[in-house]
């Protein structure tokens, strides 16, 4: 890990996860608009890759659940990433769950959150994304995550998918449509066959409307499930998700689990959890979308990437990118490059 990064983080572990998250966001468009960003990561040559009908400079990620609220794209993209997902982003702007709603697990590089979904709702953040040209004028990626609000039941939730569609479909380059989160009640739900299933067809109908209104512009659709469903619940997802033209799988988001991290004294509190300990699962399920898909849909990995080593291991498993956020937490920005660089390895030994 870098010395500097290193240093920072001794600092910022000693405030609670959501106030160092705070600072973080505070001072990161500044500082590398100065060039800080050089003290903490590196540069390295571009490895793009096709997938959704877009160029990605290459093959790493920020997961959504960073920049909520889209204020920081650009900023995240001078670290290296190539592409961005912001959000969750709800039709209203809502405070989440009362604190305190972040956990760090520090003996097991992991955190529990249960934020549900804080943001400023779909208007705001459309204005605040005006902010991202810079990185999308450098062929940066921008996904923008959206989600239903807390008081929205079940019944309604396509309501919500849609009004988020009119608000932000030409202010990123894709949509990621987030039913897998444990932290909004009864979101989860909407993974099940019937309920996916009449989501995703009105989704699909939505977005047709919405690009004959721009011109035929058809932005892709990302589906992110969770790593909790089960083995036939998974493939019986996917179908529905190929069935309605949607675009790519993000695999996977946190996971209500404690049982690789049952001995710490945090494990009983509610939320996701992500890091190092949803490595193994979320990698599982990649593979498994890999094989049943049998390259119908490009795989988004997300989840436990805490080294190079792990980002390659998703890839092996059947991903086309992946995306970083409790590693990127633990490890710093340099994370970036490493798994940037490794994966433009094994791609050029694997011919991908």
């Amino acid at each position: 890990m870098n010395s500097i990064y290193k240093l920072a983080k001794s600092v910022l572990f000693r405030f609670t996860p959501e106030q160092a998250h705070h600072i973080i966001l505070s001072n990161l468009d500044w500082a590398t608009q100065l060039g800080a960003q050089k003290l903490v990561t590196r540069s390295f040559p571009e490895n793009p890759i096709e997938i959704m009908g877009l160029r990605f400079p290459n093959c790493v990620g920020l997961a959504a659940g960073m920049d909520k609220d889209g204020e920081h794209v650009t900023a995240f993209g001078a670290l290296g990433f190539g592409s961005v997902e912001i959000g969750t982003v709800t039709p209203k702007g809502q405070p989440g769950n009362p604190k305190p709603r972040l956990f760090r697990l520090i003996p097991d590089e992991a955190i529990i959150n249960r934020m549900g979904f804080n943001n400023v709702g779909a208007i705001q953040v459309a204005k605040n994304l005006q902010s991202a040209r810079a990185f999308r004028n450098r062929g940066g990626i921008l996904g923008i995550n959206i989600g239903k609000n807390k008081v929205t039941p079940n019944s309604e939730a396509l309501s919500d998918y849609k009004k988020c569609m009119d608000r932000l479909y030409t202010s990123g380059d894709y949509i990621a449509i987030n039913i897998s989160s444990p932290n909004t009640p009864n979101l989860r739900d909407l993974q099940a066959d019937a309920e996916l299933d009449k989501l995703l067809l009105g989704i699909a109908e939505h977005r047709q409307r919405l690009a004959d209104e721009n011109d035929g512009k058809i932005v892709p659709i990302a589906v992110k499930i969770a790593p909790d469903l089960s083995d036939d619940g998974v493939k019986h997802a996917l179908d529905i998700i190929v069935k309605h033209g949607m675009n790519g799988v993000i695999c996977t988001n946190t996971t209500i689990s404690r049982e690789p991290v049952e001995h710490s004294p945090l494990a009983k509190e509610t939320g996701g959890l992500s890091g190092k300990p949803l490595m193994a699962r979320s990698t599982e399920v990649t593979r498994m979308a890999s094989e049943h898909l049998q390259g119908a849909l490009p795989i988004i990995a997300s989840g436990g990437i805490m080294s190079a080593q792990d980002a390659v291991e998703k890839m092996e498993a059947g991903a086309s990118i992946v995306q970083l956020y409790t590693g990127f937490i633990y490890k710093g920005p340099e994370l970036i490059a490493d798994c940037s660089e490794a994966i433009a390895q094994w791609r050029d030994q694997h011919g991908r």
